[in-house]
């Protein structure tokens, strides 16, 4: 007996192809275009940057060895003033021993449980970096920044 082949099946090159169990078509769900693409996070870290690049115009030469860093939640051990709240941001001191430059951590999940929309949500993160930096300089928050405190 003489066996059969059966010609090979071309494989599509360069489109989308469906996933191995045969579900549907691989690839984003959401296009770039909408809004649902970038995730809470990183519409979060571009607010904080946002503040602190306008709060940097402003007292340029002031922040220039500050580091600005946003976390999730903060560390469970809370600093000896921080009884029952829970952080929303902290400042830390330089410690030339360590060689770490003054630092400002913003807690994005903290801050974005307090908010209902994205606008609360730039206020409130503007109020916060500006209490840190406030403490960075040592000055009052309305001297750091003029709309400390304003409503969104």
């Amino acid at each position: 007996m003489s066996e059969v082949r059966l010609p090979a099946i071309p494989r599509r090159r360069g489109g989308r192809r469906r996933d191995r169990h045969g579900r549907g078509p691989r690839g984003p769900l959401i296009p770039p275009t909408l809004p649902g693409w970038r995730t809470r996070a990183e519409e979060f870290d571009d607010t904080v940057l946002a503040v602190v690049q306008r709060l940097e115009k402003r007292w340029a030469g002031a922040l220039d060895a500050v580091e600005f860093a946003v976390e999730d939640v903060p560390p469970s051990d809370p600093s000896p003033w921080e009884h029952s709240a829970v952080a929303l941001g902290r400042y830390f001191p330089a410690d030339s021993a360590a060689g770490l430059t003054h630092r400002v951590v913003i807690y994005r999940r903290p801050v974005q449980s307090r908010c209902a929309d994205a606008a609360e949500t730039r206020a409130l993160v503007r109020d916060v970096v500006v209490e840190q930096v406030a403490q960075v300089l040592g000055r009052e928050p309305e001297e750091v920044d003029r709309d400390y405190g304003l409503e969104p």
